[in-house]
């Protein structure tokens, strides 16, 4: 990310001959298909990790900090949204521009905290388990959320047309559940404990994921959303989705990702950020989307009867942001869902 916003418009990037030298428009295209590639295969992953059923072992408080971890920061972004449409975002889309707002400041990035998690050896622990189960609950709420502001951000698109959207989504999930998961199932079934899973059983998955993200594109959301929803719906027993998270995981984390990051960079250009009012949105925009969170979090955890600490704790481990919020923020860029007062740059 440093990398893309030191070679783009914010520093390098300023002088044109070195911008369209080193990266001129046709290597940019190649650059976001492959970054983009990369991250269908990051959501598929992060579905995969997702195990739903851990939820029931923490029971309420798993549930309860989850909806207090998303209900507050969504509710302080669409303040922050009416702000932001007041002051320096003012043609944006009023309906999806609220939704997109919420979702990116009170969406938890599920794949950092799982990591961060392991390398404190707290995965074991009863934060550690009740962090993991309400960041799963908060994860699947969010990228609903955003399938419905995809759904209603086209400019054209009257109230039918988002209707039709929404409900292609929710069949194609019931057909995820019905017809893809029974096949996945199978093939995880068939892949037994200590020998090595068929090829064909992991080329046939990463094709499902490819497809579904086209079909999820074709109907209207976004090609993310199949992808993870190929990953929820995968069977979590067994070898196969452990094989199939260590043949693709270090490909995608290592080579693809770090794309994803640098193209995000070359179109951001942070020296429109000028003024006082631009810095007084920066620092609302930042405050919200951490004390929603975190005293969110905080509070339920405490009428929960978590330890003092521990809810401290968890307060801030829901508050991990990361590459899910930019994931959300270059969706809503893209969709053309805010766009702000002076568009002199392609990073606004």
């Amino acid at each position: 990310m440093q990398g893309g916003i030191l070679l783009g418009p914010s520093a390098i990037g300023r002088n044109e001959k070195f911008l369209n030298t080193i990266f001129p428009k046709r290597s940019l295209t190649v650059l976001e298909t492959v970054a983009n590639l990369g991250l269908l295969f990051f959501l598929f992953l992060v579905g995969l990790e997702l195990d739903m059923r851990s939820i029931r072992k923490t029971g309420h408080k798993a549930l309860a900090i989850a909806v207090a971890g998303i209900t507050l920061p969504f509710v302080l972004g669409i303040g922050t949204s009416y702000a932001l449409r007041a002051t320096v975002s003012k043609k944006s889309n009023p309906t999806s521009f609220l939704i997109f707002m919420g979702v990116a400041l009170s969406i938890t990035a599920f794949p950092v905290l799982a990591r961060i998690l392991a390398e404190l050896k707290l995965l074991t622990t009863d934060a550690g388990r009740i962090a993991m189960s309400a960041a799963a609950v908060n994860d699947v709420a969010a990228w609903i959320l955003l399938a419905l502001a995809i759904a209603l951000s086209g400019s054209n698109s009257s109230p039918l047309v988002s209707l039709w959207v929404i409900l292609c989504a929710a069949a194609f999930v019931l057909f995820a559940i019905f017809a893809i998961k029974p096949l996945l199932a199978m093939m995880a079934k068939r892949s037994l404990e200590g020998e090595p899973v068929q090829e064909i059983y992991i080329c046939i998955t990463l094709t499902l994921v490819l497809a579904c993200s086209f079909i999820t594109d074709t109907i209207g959301i976004h090609a993310l959303f199949g992808a993870f929803v190929v990953g929820i719906v995968m069977p979590k027993d067994g070898p196969f989705a452990g094989v199939l998270i260590e043949k693709v995981e270090d490909l995608v984390m290592s080579l693809l990702l770090p794309l994803y990051f640098v193209s995000s960079g070359l179109k951001t250009d942070v020296t429109t950020i000028r003024g006082t009012l631009s810095w007084c949105m920066l620092v609302l925009v930042i405050f919200t989307a951490c004390f929603g969170k975190i005293s969110g979090t905080f509070v339920v955890s405490l009428l929960c009867k978590v330890p003092f600490r521990e809810a401290l704790a968890l307060g801030f481990l829901m508050n991990t942001k990361g590459l899910v919020e930019l994931i959300v923020l270059n969706i809503g860029k893209d969709r053309k869902v805010y766009i702000a007062k002076s568009c002199s740059s392609d990073s606004k």
